[in-house]
């Protein structure tokens, strides 16, 4: 499965979030690529970074996602796309899956909010879901939960995931080692791939990055430039050997 992982630049609004992605789409599309996945909340933004928000319009939100639903199937091209979303329970960090016919496949919601994102009233998903593209499994863990909560990750490996995608913002930080490594982690202690997606941000020294099974750093953008980067990965190389010899009832 050949993947396109878009590092693109934060947007001004969710009508310029949804242009980065269509031009995106395109770009992934021509280089024959079969899924593309886009940095946390790309519409219309992530809160709490730094960067100017507008407020949430879930007309907007709607018809956006039934637009790039549109272009997915147009394009052959299946997407991984971050928003902020609103239902019956609140507000919420998700990230929808479409498929290459614009079909709806399920979405996951952040489980684990990070702490600086209460202010906001976010309420976490309650599971965690398993998704599949061109016979391909893959999990996704949005941000805080690939970081901080290695479990996620390790859910998705179990149960067949061969490669985990992490749409997240990781801005100027003191302690760029810990998260660089924390995605060769994800990787290893699972035997798995992992993608980590980013936005291209000023001075920043964590990048759109894909881990390796075995902790190679297959391709890593630049900093603070926007960036797809196309991978063919081979699932046969994601053993899982290590997630499957873990002994969950030790830890219960």
């Amino acid at each position: 499965m050949k993947i396109g992982l878009a590092q693109t630049r934060f947007p001004q609004s969710a009508a310029e979030g949804l242009a980065i992605i269509k031009q995106q789409m395109i770009n992934a599309a021509q280089n024959n690529c079969d899924l593309i996945c886009f940095p946390e909340s790309v519409i219309p933004g992530l809160r709490g970074v730094g960067y100017e928000v507008e407020a949430y319009n879930h007309e907007v939100q709607r018809r956006a996602l039934e637009e790039i639903r549109a272009l997915a199937k147009e394009c052959q091209l299946a997407v991984i796309l971050p928003m902020e979303w609103k239902d019956e329970r609140g507000y919420h960090l998700v990230a929808f899956v479409v498929g290459k016919q614009g079909e709806d496949l399920g979405l996951q919601i952040k489980n684990q909010i990070d702490p600086d994102e209460d202010q906001f009233d976010y309420i976490p998903g309650e599971g965690r879901q398993l998704f599949t593209i061109e016979d391909v499994s893959f999990g996704i863990v949005i941000c805080h939960e690939g970081w901080r909560y290695p479990e996620t990750v390790r859910w998705a490996a179990r149960r067949g995931a061969s490669i985990v995608f992490h749409p997240m913002f990781t801005g100027e930080v003191s302690n760029p080692d810990f998260y660089n490594g924390a995605m060769v982690c994800r990787s290893v202690e699972n035997n798995i791939y992992f993608a980590s997606v980013n936005y291209a941000i000023p001075n920043q020294q964590v990048t759109t990055t894909l881990i390796s099974p075995t902790g190679e750093r297959l391709c890593v953008a630049d900093s603070g430039g926007e960036e797809l980067l196309v991978y063919e990965i081979d699932p046969a190389k994601a053993t899982r050997l290590l997630a499957q010899r873990f002994r969950p009832e030790l830890v219960e």
